[in-house]
């Protein structure tokens, strides 16, 4: 949580200070790409050097340049640790950092002038940007506007039909989970965060437990449920159609790499969630799981011919879905391991 709230108002600084980056990666590849002055220049090769480098930003910002090559030093990030890593660790994994040299030594390497504007970006960022005023910063909002969400937490309830000596370590995780949702201070890489002012959400199926088989210190800390009800034709429709990452949307980037454009048709997307939902009603409801199986049932061969329909628009239309799925789904044996 904390990486995200530190990458979160990274972005934004990096937003407010644009042109500034901007202004600072330019006159790096400027300097790669215009020979210095000599040292006692006159005062009007000054004057025309400067224009020279004026005319030479026009040209890098229109985009005139961006065939050049450029030969530029790179610093290798350091490895990241997890966000919820022991300091401890954090320390001993610094020190063999400093020790091999991890992450110090600039690279050169020679790279086109618009990879170049990308890969000094991040330069420009650490250069620029106050990171210690927004590891602060990200602390803050971390603390007063984060938001936890705990999922499948009914692996931890320990059932009434079960012995809680068989599952010891079941209510040791709630114990340990219970002293963060109540409020305390957690040590991270970047500071410490106080939970109190932090929203928890937990979910879970609790198919064979259910919310009381939580032990109660835990159950008081959540004191609002919310019963879900199950995905309906519309709503897999919705996740089929409105994230921008869809199922659909990746495997029609998927087999754009191998020179294939596929086009998924209104009524094929319209019978891939009415087969998904009629399926999941028949067997165990899987939930938008059941789509991604759907999915690679009916694009199994075309995927595994790729190669062979290079530069060909292949678009799945409602017959298609139909002529690979309805069989399966009369068969409930078949499709209980297919689907």
């Amino acid at each position: 949580m904390v990486l995200a709230a530190i990458n979160l108002v990274k972005d934004e600084h990096r937003e407010k200070n644009k042109d500034k980056i901007e202004s600072y990666v330019e006159d790096k590849i400027i300097q790669k790409l215009l020979p210095p002055l000599p040292k006692g220049a006159s005062s009007e090769k000054q004057a025309d050097y400067e224009r020279s480098v004026e005319r030479m930003r026009e040209r890098l910002r229109q985009g005139d340049l961006d065939g050049l090559s450029v030969e530029v030093e790179i610093t290798p990030s350091s490895p990241e640790a997890p966000d919820n890593m022991p300091p401890e660790i954090i320390k001993v994994q610094e020190n063999f950092v400093k020790i091999l040299g991890m992450g110090s030594k600039p690279v050169k390497k020679e790279m086109k002038v618009s990879e170049a504007r990308e890969a000094l970006k991040h330069e420009a960022s650490e250069a620029l940007l106050d990171m210690e005023r927004i590891k602060a910063e990200a602390l803050q909002r971390a603390q007063n506007g984060g938001i936890i969400f705990i999922d499948e937490i009914d692996k931890i309830a320990v059932s009434a039909g079960s012995n809680s000596r068989q599952d010891p370590s079941k209510e040791g995780v709630q114990r340990d989970l219970l002293p963060i949702v109540e409020g305390s201070t957690v040590a991270t890489k970047y500071g410490s965060v106080k939970t109190d002012h932090i929203l928890f959400i937990a979910a879970g199926a609790f198919h064979l437990s259910k919310p009381s088989d939580l032990i109660p210190e835990l159950q008081g800390r959540f004191p609002l449920r919310v019963e879900l009800s199950s995905l309906d034709e519309e709503v897999l429709y919705k996740i089929l159609t409105t994230p921008k990452n869809s199922l659909l949307r990746q495997y029609e980037a998927l087999l754009k790499t191998e020179g294939v454009n596929l086009v998924f048709e209104e009524e094929a997307i319209r019978a891939l969630a009415k087969i998904s939902h009629k399926t999941n009603e028949q067997m165990e409801d899987i939930g938008a799981r059941r789509l991604h199986t759907v999915i690679e049932k009916v694009l199994e061969e075309i995927s595994f011919e790729a190669d062979a329909h290079s530069g060909e628009t292949i678009r799945i239309d409602a017959n298609l879905v139909h002529e690979k799925l309805d069989n399966i789904i009369k068969n409930e044996d078949s499709a209980r391991y297919i689907l």
